[in-house]
């Protein structure tokens, strides 16, 4: 598992091939498929606006997340999900309870620029991105030095741990692009503190 790191100040470390093509291929058929996408709304501005991609949340029982203002209920794990979870418990040494599973149907799908620093996520939270498909631009801008950003390439079956200071220094998103017409589907294994 070849390993590059993008950076030991940000908390980023890449693995541009966690998965080989061909089990890469298998799991994004499936869940794509079988996960319950959904459409996500959301206030902003007075208005309700329909999220710009599908989404679907799976974890343990009880664990429950609130971002944008919406509550979560998590939906019993896959039993797909459950072995990429389990690999990634693993092979990175950490545990998961819930997965944030993104679907973008093509480049005119996006996430806006957040962090995810919610309280029930923990101060050095370490979120474990794993992208499938089509290879999408992950953008990040520093909160404290404006002009300092940085721009990497997911590609399909690459994996992107974010760990320490990350939340709390960087924002992060998946903006629209025209030259992108492929889906691609990104899981965000987490851990959530639950009451």
């Amino acid at each position: 598992m070849n390993r590059m790191i993008c950076s030991e100040q940000l908390g980023l470390t890449y693995y541009p091939n966690f998965f080989d093509e061909e089990l890469a291929d298998s799991y994004f058929e499936v869940l794509r498929k079988h996960l319950e996408w959904q459409i996500e709304h959301y206030k902003m501005f007075g208005k309700i606006l329909a999220s710009p991609r599908r989404i679907a949340w799976y974890g343990n029982q009880g664990v429950n997340y609130r971002y944008s203002g919406v509550d979560h209920q998590a939906l019993p794990w896959t039993q797909e999900l459950i072995d990429i979870k389990n690999c990634l418990e693993l092979k990175l040494n950490q545990r998961f309870n819930s997965v944030l599973a993104n679907l973008y149907r093509d480049g005119q799908d996006s996430m806006g620029w957040h962090a995810d620093n919610e309280p029930e996520l923990g101060h050095h939270s370490v979120i474990a991105s794993l992208s499938l498909g089509a290879t999408r631009i992950f953008s990040l801008r520093s909160l404290k030095k404006p002009r300092k950003s940085l721009k990497i390439p997911l590609k399909h079956g690459s994996l992107l741990i974010m760990d320490g200071s990350t939340q709390h220094d960087w924002q992060h998103a998946v903006l629209k692009t025209t030259r992108c017409s492929e889906p691609r589907i990104n899981l965000t294994f987490r851990w959530i503190e639950s009451d």
